[in-house]
């Protein structure tokens, strides 16, 4: 796949997306949200990537909108930059949902919209240089899009804190904060990251990781009776899967399974 903006590579069921403007900091625009979106469509698309690794190339992991972005923006027509805001949110929407497991590995800066795109992951590790934070509220914007998701994923309280004061925090304190997963040094990041996408290819069903991730992503949204009747109802979904039976199958007989 041709993509002037970003990477795209397969290899041992791991797609890796990696963000490849780095004289302009990974910056977000048009033509990159739409060739991301072709890009995560494209790794849904095929059986053969279960896990999908989202990275930036150069000294920032993503430093959000593109100036010459803004600056067009200022121009747009309400219509126009409607048209635009959802083109983002779709980008935002098939992140979140995929199918398959999202890695998040940054080795940079983060921020606003770059911010969000770590907060779309299910799992993200970061070197302890990186920074990250939404910024959006410093130059009149609002954090508008991932607000819905980072509420969902550290509640209002941290969520406040974040977008509000639009300060950039440390790697360490979004760990503790729970926007990122681990702190891992920048010598080791790469491996670690290699790892733990290899150890959910090899060790988990793609089934399970997939009903889970869904089962994450909708509970919320469910009152406490229907969100048990629907995991009732994928509990009993999932026994009778192929994947289920050969991995009881293979505890029972004491047998190393990989899936």
């Amino acid at each position: 796949m041709a993509f002037s903006f970003l990477l795209y590579t397969v290899a041992d069921r791991i797609a890796t997306i990696t963000l490849n403007r780095p004289e302009k900091r990974n910056a977000l625009n048009g033509q990159l949200v739409a060739e991301l979106r072709e890009a995560f469509q494209a790794a849904a698309a095929d059986e053969a990537v279960k896990v999908v690794v989202l990275a930036g190339n150069g000294e920032a992991f993503c430093a959000g909108a593109d100036l010459e972005y803004l600056q067009q923006l200022q121009k747009n027509t309400y219509e126009e930059n409607l048209t635009d805001s959802r083109e983002l949110m779709q980008l935002f929407r098939e992140i979140y949902e995929l199918d398959k497991i999202v890695i998040a590995r940054v080795e940079g800066h983060a921020v606003a919209g770059g911010c969000g795109l770590v907060t779309l992951c299910d799992l993200s590790y970061a070197v302890p240089e990186a920074l990250l934070g939404y910024t959006e509220v410093k130059i009149g914007f609002i954090p508008a899009l991932v607000a819905v998701f980072l509420v969902r994923k550290i509640g209002e309280g941290r969520s406040r804190e974040l977008l509000l004061t639009g300060k950039l925090v440390t790697a360490e304190k979004a760990a503790a904060d729970g926007l990122i997963t681990a702190v891992v040094p920048a010598g080791e990041i790469n491996a670690h990251v290699a790892k733990v996408a290899m150890s959910l290819c090899k060790e988990a069903s793609a089934n399970s990781l997939k009903v889970t991730k869904k089962l994450i992503g909708t509970v919320l949204d469910l009152p406490l009776a229907e969100g048990l009747l629907h995991a009732s109802e994928l509990n009993a979904a999932t026994r009778g899967h192929d994947d289920c039976k050969r991995g009881i199958a293979a505890f029972l007989n004491k047998e190393k399974l990989t899936w």
